[in-house]
């Protein structure tokens, strides 16, 4: 009876050493993530200053860009429609409509704040990708890490791309479309800065993500939560999905100004359907050599 006590807790104290170590273990993970986002914070942070220090470019020449007819857009419309008389002169963009004010006390200062945090995020984000890149590779196996080892480079080009198409595409014909609807000649467009200033960043930032999808896609297929066969059965929701977008975004109802937007869509949805057709066949070709085995 005695024998079977201090087994039982021989056990015991076993069991509870081993479950102390898992929580220090999980613990000693959730610092070595803290550090990785301090960097990361830091870094941000950085570039902020920086864009502090150009505050008065980066306002009138990026954030106000699209509201002034010389945009570069604009100007490359207007050439568009000069070798293309038939595109419509609809399509040459002059005069942008609707006036911006400020309505609050701090407005203006609110304004350089985001807009130099925005900066510091949008330049540091690959950096931020490296550094959750650092803390997720330990725990990768070395097959794993051949096949993620171009996640960072891969994620960072396709957000800068996505960004370079929200701000030089996207959002101009957006600015454009959003200051010259109107319902009545009785009212007036005039804007609030926070409101110019959200539609910019979340039409520039959103296409940056936007453009991510066939990394997420990439994560999702390793995980087994998306197949090429769904996606391609969904084929159909995402075209007339991608088409509202376009048809939302463009200043015309141009068939061709539309599929300026929608093409880069359509191409990133098929690039995703790839990027999960190669995981799957991957897999079942691992599978086949372990069952061979």
């Amino acid at each position: 009876m005695s024998d079977n006590k201090k087994t039982s807790l021989t056990k015991a104290i076993g069991q509870k050493s081993t479950t102390l170590e898992a929580e220090m273990s999980f613990f000693d993970h959730l610092d070595v993530l803290r550090k990785h986002l301090i960097r990361a914070v830091i870094a941000i942070a950085v570039f902020t200053g920086i864009a502090f220090y150009f505050n008065e470019e980066i306002l009138d020449k990026i954030i106000f860009g699209p509201k002034k007819p010389d945009f570069w857009t604009y100007r490359m419309m207007c050439k568009l429609v000069e070798h293309f008389p038939s595109l419509g002169k609809d399509m040459c963009i002059t005069k942008i409509n609707g006036e911006i004010i400020n309505t609050e006390m701090a407005g203006q200062f609110n304004l350089q704040l985001n807009v130099c945090v925005m900066c510091g995020i949008v330049v540091g984000f690959p950096y931020l990708l490296w550094e959750i890149w650092r803390f997720v590779k330990p725990a990768l196996h070395d097959n794993e890490r051949k096949s993620a080892s171009g996640f960072v480079f891969f994620a960072s080009l396709l957000f800068v791309i996505g960004i370079f198409f929200g701000y030089f595409v996207v959002c101009p014909l957006s600015v454009n479309f959003l200051t010259g609807y109107t319902v009545s000649s009785e009212i007036k467009n005039t804007f609030t800065v926070d409101s110019y200033l959200s539609s910019v960043a979340t039409l520039t930032l959103g296409t940056g993500i936007i453009f991510e999808l066939p990394v997420i896609i990439f994560i999702l297929s390793k995980l087994g939560l998306m197949t090429p066969k769904l996606m391609r059965a969904s084929r159909r929701y995402a075209t007339v999905i991608i088409l509202i977008i376009a048809a939302i975004v463009t200043p015309t109802p141009d068939i061709m100004t539309m599929l300026i937007v929608a093409t880069p869509l359509f191409l990133l949805y098929e690039a995703s359907i790839f990027v999960s057709a190669y995981i799957e066949r991957k897999k079942k070709k691992a599978e086949a050599a372990f069952y061979a085995n």
